[in-house]
């Protein structure tokens, strides 16, 4: 299962807090907001500020902002702040050549690789000003080769669903003549 880890979900949740501000936040009050326990917004926010998503400042009206607009901060950036690059598998790392004992004979090191581009390219175009204002039904993000490919596979899908249909109904129709 791919799954990114608990400190960059908590980064997204930060990073969205600060998207609604116009001034600085201070870590206390963006650990209340969000539920963060202080110690781990602050080390987040440190994160996030060493990689340039966010800026800190120092002072009374100190605190935290995004360092852009937040139509302008893809989702890419805070993971990758927390997570390093986006790798799905060892041999799509940056830092793979070499380190797969099976490299230069995998057969599906190339398809991997496209994967690893697809899930870079979603996460790119989710902005945090995206996840602010989501939806939960609305969809981000569909990801298939091209719009023809996702036409051609919802064609696929409803066809075997009306199959599973017709087949069922049938059944039942086989049923009742066999009990009347």
């Amino acid at each position: 299962m791919l799954r990114i880890s608990k400190m960059t979900d908590y980064a997204v949740v930060l990073a969205t807090h600060l998207a609604v501000s116009d001034t600085p936040r201070t870590v206390r009050d963006l650990a209340g907001e969000s539920g963060i326990p202080q110690p781990t917004a602050s080390k987040v926010l440190k994160l996030l500020a060493k990689s340039g998503v966010v800026t800190s400042f120092r002072g009374a009206r100190g605190g935290y902002s995004l360092s852009g607009r937040p139509a302008n901060i893809p989702v890419l950036d805070v993971v990758c702040a927390i997570e390093g690059p986006v790798a799905v598998t060892e041999c799509s790392s940056e830092e793979a050549s070499g380190s797969c004992e099976y490299e230069g004979s995998c057969e599906v090191q190339a398809n991997w690789q496209k994967i690893n581009v697809a899930i870079q390219a979603a996460l790119h175009r989710i902005t945090l000003a995206d996840m602010v204002r989501a939806e939960p039904s609305a969809e981000l993000v569909v990801l298939s080769r091209s719009r023809q490919d996702a036409l051609e596979r919802q064609q696929i899908a409803v066809p075997t669903a009306r199959t599973q249909e017709a087949t069922d109904n049938d059944d039942h129709r086989a049923d009742q003549r066999i009990s009347g």
